[in-house]
């Protein structure tokens, strides 16, 4: 594996009396395409919670190695914006756009982390905030066409198809110049055609920016095509990992999706 952006120790997660997450180790090299996998309620949303500093670990710890600092970093309880300015951007399973902005604009916003320009700049609106503004509309406009959707630039996110809306989305989490993107359920609610060239813009993505990516995702076979190594929960333990072939092979992983009986 190459050097790891990401590293989970021991994670766990409990809600009063119930564990979600168990004690749950993942590493992300760097490059890579990591899917995680799992039956419904099987804690992986509940695990990019963790990560992203929605929810705070109970136990273990949560490291990431930006290469703006070449350390580990422990993130656990940090906000989601701090960890989004540390290099992690992700997308949700429920979509999560600004409906009463253009589809530019909802990119824009992803760039705020990244922009320098001060409230006295704003009010003044002197040289070094116009050339800023104007670098982050050209950003926007180049990602929107990244994913397909320039033509949509001064569209209502509200007015775009549901699967455009989830590339939007991906637009917006790259505008944060990730070093680690993480995508839930990318293509739910798409039909065949849309979840190929998604699968194609993913790979693109990860070839274009050079960054790690990890994906939840119940596409089978777009997980077994595009992933580089796919990790298994089932009741919030991590019962298998390893390159897709192994996965596909592993009785655990079988059994977990199949539920065939303990006397087989």
């Amino acid at each position: 594996m190459n050097n790891p952006v990401l590293n989970v120790n021991s994670v766990s997660k409990d809600f009063g009396g119930i564990r979600a997450l168990d004690e749950v180790d993942l590493v992300v090299g760097d490059k890579e395409i990591v899917a995680l996998i799992g039956p419904n309620g099987a804690g992986k949303t509940t695990f990019f919670n963790c990560i992203t500093g929605i929810y705070t670990p109970t136990s273990g710890e949560v490291l990431i190695d930006p290469k703006i600092t070449g350390k580990p970093r422990r993130i656990n309880g940090k906000k989601p914006n701090v960890v989004t300015e540390l290099g992690m951007a992700r997308t949700f399973q429920n979509i999560r756009l600004f409906p009463s902005m253009t589809a530019l604009e909802n990119v824009m916003i992803g760039t705020h982390c990244r922009t320098t320009s001060s409230i006295w700049g704003a009010v003044s609106r002197n040289k070094a905030t116009r050339k800023e503004e104007q670098a982050v509309v050209q950003r926007s406009y180049e990602l929107l066409k990244l994913v397909g959707l320039e033509q949509y630039v001064n569209e209502l996110a509200s007015n775009i198809a549901y699967g455009k809306q989830r590339r939007l989305e991906i637009a917006r989490a790259l505008a944060t110049d990730p070093f680690l993107l993480l995508l839930d359920e990318p293509a739910a609610g798409m039909n065949p055609q849309e979840t190929l060239e998604l699968e194609r813009l993913i790979v693109d993505i990860r070839e274009q920016f050079n960054i790690s990516i990890m994906l939840i995702e119940h596409d089978m076979k777009m997980v077994m095509s595009m992933s580089d190594r796919i990790y298994v929960l089932d009741y919030g333990r991590m019962i298998a990992d390893g390159t897709p072939q192994e996965i596909a092979e592993n009785p655990a992983v079988i059994k977990a999706y199949l539920g065939e009986d303990d006397d087989d």
